[in-house]
């Protein structure tokens, strides 16, 4: 974070980088070429930026929050058949309080999914995460549609890493390389208990750990903020149809330490009930995790960036871990 936020984060219309996405000479559009001059200025400075134009339809994002409405208003026990486990991969639900940052407990309740993959694929290191996603029987079309919109997060994922990759000097292409050909993914559908008291913790303060975050909020509420420079927490108010993005800590070492993941949490102030989706885009589940060569030779004067020391599946394993110290582990 190079300067403080100004009072609304950047808009960035990402439209001509969807179009030209499998151009493999984007680079040459004056359009994209402004596209990855707003990336660039908000990977810089913010870390976090709204997409618009990025072609998931707005009755599709709404959708899926909607949907993720029905199933929050649920009886516990019909919430909790498809709960939490070790023994399930740590995917399906979390009660309200179950997940902990910083020590503290956070106000949510949420459905946690990952990419699956199959039993053995990573060895040790993947054992702890294998299991299929636990999808709830209601609503009925739940599934089906949470699986289109996880594709579609994972192309715009894909095609705004593309516009980074430019921004940082590189070619469309540099994170799809080895440590990212078979991308993993998180998905957490949060929901938030309205209040009837200020500022509780619905998720204490982070930064997150992968590649590219899309935050698809709810258009009524602002709870979600970013801290600036000043140490001052900045409100991300909702914009309708749009992605909130920002960068993770992966980003940060593969950059070689150019852009730097921002701090946000969620503080509720609100009666309602709030829902957010999140979507983590993140590199290979078994990939160690260091500097871009490219990046390293078109930046070399930042030299901020750590090798990172251990896989990323080994890493996010040990965050659950560390987030569910009271998860009970049921066969």
């Amino acid at each position: 974070m190079a300067t403080n936020f100004k009072s609304v984060l950047p808009v960035i219309d990402i439209s001509p980088l969807v179009v030209k996405c499998d151009d493999p000479n984007m680079a040459d559009d004056a359009c994209v070429a402004e596209v990855v001059r707003k990336l660039d200025s908000a990977c810089r400075e913010v870390g976090f930026f709204y997409v618009i134009g990025h072609g998931i339809s707005e009755d599709l994002i709404k959708k899926v929050r909607v949907m993720s409405h029905r199933f929050f208003e649920l009886p516990s026990e019909e919430k909790l058949k498809i709960q939490i486990t070790p023994a399930a991969g740590y995917r399906g639900y979390q009660r309200i309080g179950l997940n902990i940052t910083n020590g503290k407990q956070d106000m949510h309740e949420a459905i946690d999914c990952y990419k699956e993959f199959e039993e053995g694929k990573y060895g040790g290191i993947g054992k702890a995460m294998e299991g299929p996603n636990k999808w709830p029987e209601n609503p009925k079309e739940y599934k089906t549609l949470m699986e289109e919109y996880i594709k579609l997060c994972t192309d715009l994922s894909r095609n705004i890493l593309r516009g980074i990759s430019l921004a940082l000097g590189g070619s469309p292409y540099e994170f799809e390389g080895k440590m990212m050909q078979d991308p993993f993914w998180i998905m957490r559908i949060l929901g938030y208990p309205g209040v009837n008291q200020d500022n509780v913790i619905g998720i204490g303060a982070h930064t997150d750990y992968g590649l590219l975050s899309l935050i698809n909020q709810d258009d009524d509420k602002t709870a979600l903020q970013v801290k600036d420079m000043a140490g001052d927490w900045i409100p991300v108010v909702p914009i309708a149809g749009s992605f909130v993005c920002n960068i993770g800590d992966m980003l940060k070492i593969l950059s070689n330490g150019v852009y730097e993941s921002t701090l946000h949490r969620v503080i509720n102030n609100f009666p309602r009930y709030r829902v957010c989706i999140g979507f983590f885009y993140e590199t290979n589940f078994n990939a160690v995790v260091e500097p871009l060569e490219i990046f390293k030779e078109k930046h070399p004067g930042k030299g901020t960036s750590q090798v990172f020391k251990r896989a990323y599946g080994e890493h996010l394993v040990h965050k659950l871990q560390t987030t569910f110290p009271n998860l009970v582990n049921h066969s």
